[in-house]
């Protein structure tokens, strides 16, 4: 495993543990190291575990410093946070991983300055950045839910859209199918009437015909049947 790279947050320098070692050792104590120091170092590992990482088979530990800092310190963190934001080319607006890891660091290191002069206020700090650490992670959940919702709609829509189209197309042969066989039916019903009225027409003719036979032919025997009574007379 490679050292870890570099950090906003300070470490003190790294300490060789031992060969194979997979638990994380404590850091060697100073012979009269003062209970207030200790007990600063041992909040300070809990709430800002040290960096462990292993070189071939040695197993280096670096813990954070406990060291309070000064105002120099305070501005030359600000110097390498606007430093790192531009050599990483962070966005400044949207979503920005590296922007986020740097923040990260730096609030790490403000609550590492800030354990140092007042436990109980490094610790509240704790409280706030794991806080806030929670409440971006359920923003990222939902915005993750979000897009998977929102892709799952974009593909529902897009076969939507595409079983639409076919639906579309098989009622446009539908339609040209029925407007073809109304077409037959109209032809059809058009040649059934021209039959009919020629028909009805050869039928009116006859009719008239027998009309104008019977006519005469009644003319013709009421002529005669006059003309027999004459003669008796």
């Amino acid at each position: 495993m490679n050292p870890p790279g570099e950090s906003l947050l300070k470490y003190d320098n790294p300490v060789l543990v031992g060969g194979n070692q997979k638990k994380s050792p404590k850091k060697p104590k100073a012979a009269a190291a003062p209970g207030k120091k200790q007990q600063t170092e041992e909040i300070l590992n809990a709430i800002l575990p040290p960096r462990e990482w292993m070189e071939g088979n040695q197993l280096w530990v670096q813990q954070v410093s406990s060291t309070p800092c000064t105002r120099m310190d305070v501005i030359r963190l600000d110097e390498q946070l606007d430093l790192k934001l531009q050599q990483r080319q962070a966005s400044e607006t949207a979503l920005c991983p590296e922007r986020r890891e740097l923040y990260s660091q730096c609030f790490d290191e403000l609550i590492r300055q800030e354990t140092i002069n007042c436990a109980e206020r490094g610790l509240l700090l704790l409280r706030v950045r794991d806080e806030i650490r929670n409440t971006i992670a359920t923003y990222q959940t939902l915005y993750e839910s979000a897009v998977a919702y929102g892709m799952r709609k974009a593909l529902q829509a897009e076969e939507d859209t595409f079983d639409m189209e076919q639906r579309i197309s098989d009622l446009e042969k539908e339609k040209q199918e029925l407007k073809k066989q109304v077409n037959e039916q109209k032809a059809k019903c058009e040649a059934i009437e021209k039959r009919e009225n020629e028909k009805r027409q050869v039928e009116e003719k006859k009719h008239t015909e027998e009309m104008m036979f019977l006519k005469r032919t009644n003319q013709q025997l009421k002529a005669q049947l006059e003309g027999i009574i004459g003669l008796k007379q």
